[in-house]
Parts: C-alpha cells; structure tokens; sequence
C-alpha cells in the first residue's frame, strides 16, 4: 500500500496545538460526564462516538483499511492499550481526585514514552537537552497546579497510582506504534480508526455489565461524551498520528505539557477561578520544555 502524502511541517504544528487543546478539554468533560454516568460508561460512550467519527470519515474518504491478519493485530493490541486502559483508569480516578491533579499525572506521558522508547523498544535516542526538556515541562506542569493541589496529593494514593498507570499505557503504546506500525503505510485516519474501532467494539461486548448501572443523562452529560468521542476520541487522534509520525513518539507526547495550561483557562472561564502568579509562569516554563524536546532551542554546553 503506498504510502499517504505527508503533512507540511506547518500543518504538523498546528494539529499539534489542536490536540493539546481538545485534549486538555477532555479532563473538565469527564468531569462533567461522570455527575450521570459511571467510569466504564465514560468509557464505552467516547469510544463508541470516536469509531462512528472516524468511521465516517474513512467512508467519504473511501480509504482501504489494511488486509494483513498482522497489522490488525498490533492495531487490537493498541485497541487496549491505547484506549480501553488508559480510558478506564482516568474515568475512575477521576472520581477521586480533582481534573486538575489529574492533568499533572498526564504530563507523564513523555517521560513515560522517552522511557520506553529508548530502553524498551529502543526507536529512539534522547540527547541531554531533550532530556532537560522533559524534566522541564514536568516542572512547569507543577508550577501552575501544585500549588493549589498539594493537599489534594495525599488523598487517595490507589487513584494516583491507576492515574500514572495510564500514562504509562501511553508511553508504552506511542513507543509501539513507532516501532512496529511505523512502515504501515496507513493514513492517519485510516490508523485511528483502526484501533479505536476494535476498543469500541470490545466495550460493546461489556455492555449488558456496563448499562445495568444507572445513568442520568441530562444535556451537559451527553454533549460531554459526545465531545469526548467525535472530537477528543476521533479528530484528535488523526492529528496525533500525524504528529507522531513527523516528529516520533517523544516529541509528540510532549502535548500532553499543554492540557494543564488548557486546564487552566477553562478553569477561569467556565468556572470562574482567579488567575495566580504559578499560572502564567508556569505556562511559559512548558513551552520552555516542548521547545527544547523538539530541539527548536538548544542548550550550548562548553568544551
């Protein structure tokens, strides 16, 4: 299959933006889903809404879908990985600790995936300023919520835990699209689908468990998961495939520094939280940190 033409390097960094900030939306929206619906629900329903998105899509854009039993089966290993995980822990823990502290542990994910693609799968080699890099979006991520959340820290260690376990579902499923599905000569498109689909279709499977929970779903509830789905489940994960496949799966991660910030204005705006000092500069200290694992600046170290 040849392979699609490649995005321009322009094009790469807006979709980038793009997924940072329907990405950083995705914590406040399953906070708003789960006032009705249970984790496992959150769950099925944004996975369900992805595949239709991106399903549709594939078909206005008659795009082939891979034939090779091998290919499907990396894709139905990411399936899992990548989604019914990763989406399970976040929508529980996220009944225990703030949106917030949540959008902390998921600036792990670059560290996660640096981790694991260098050590593990070994895709790519880290230099010593893409290193400082990681460690300073991390700080930067702590600057804007620490400082208001260090009480909520200590409250439920179990959901902290199951919180890093996800970004470490991340990581791991990043470091593995690289390095087996990397030559797949698949659109973005065709790529998303193609392991969001089998999550769907396996949360499917569980539902006669999952929808004998109760549900109320009010408005803000169903325009939550909807968006969770269509947009954060589905468009977004065509522009993560595109800027993985530009930049690799550690440089692609680092969106994951920009949903605190993300978190931060919505915060204001929608709940009417007042803006404090860590917040600006702890903005500018992630930006600081993408830049310098994307090696766009550089440290000059002496001989």
């Amino acid at each position: 299959m040849a392979s699609p033409s490649s995005p321009s390097s322009a094009s790469v960094a807006v979709q980038f933006v793009l997924t940072g900030l329907v990405w950083g939306s995705s914590f406040l929206l399953i906070a708003v889903a789960l006032t009705g619906l249970s984790p496992a629900q959150v769950a099925g329903g944004r996975l369900l809404f992805g595949a239709l998105a991106l399903g549709a899509i594939v078909l206005l854009r008659r795009e082939r879908m891979p034939r090779a039993p091998r290919t499907w089966a990396h894709l139905c290993v990411l399936a899992a990985s990548f989604c019914v995980v990763p989406y399970l822990l976040f929508a529980w823990a996220q009944q225990h600790v703030p949106s917030g502290l949540a959008s902390i542990f998921n600036a792990t994910t670059p560290i996660m995936t640096a981790i694991l693609a260098w050590a593990v799968f070994r895709v790519e080699r880290l230099r010593r300023g893409q290193l400082a890099g990681i460690g300073v979006g991390i700080v930067g991520v702590v600057v804007i919520i620490a400082p208001g959340s260090a009480a909520a820290v200590a409250e439920s260690t179990v959901a902290q835990i199951a919180l890093l376990g996800a970004t470490a579902c991340y990581g791991f499923s990043l470091a593995y699209m690289r390095r087996f599905l990397g030559d797949s000569g698949l659109s973005g498109t065709v790529f998303a689908f193609g392991y969001i689909a089998p999550a769907a279709a396996f949360m499917l499977l569980l539902s006669p468990l999952i929808l004998a929970e109760p549900m109320e779903l009010t408005p803000a509830v169903v325009l939550s998961v909807v968006a969770l789905g269509v947009l954060g489940t589905g468009v977004a994960y065509v522009w993560n495939q595109n800027t993985l496949r530009a930049w690799g799966p550690t440089r692609a991660s680092t969106v994951t520094y920009i949903t605190p910030v993300v978190g931060v204005a919505l915060g204001i705006v929608v709940l009417g939280e007042r803006l404090t000092w860590n917040e600006p500069v702890g903005a500018v200290i992630v930006f600081l940190g993408i830049l310098l694992v994307q090696e766009r600046l550089r440290f000059r170290v002496p001989a």
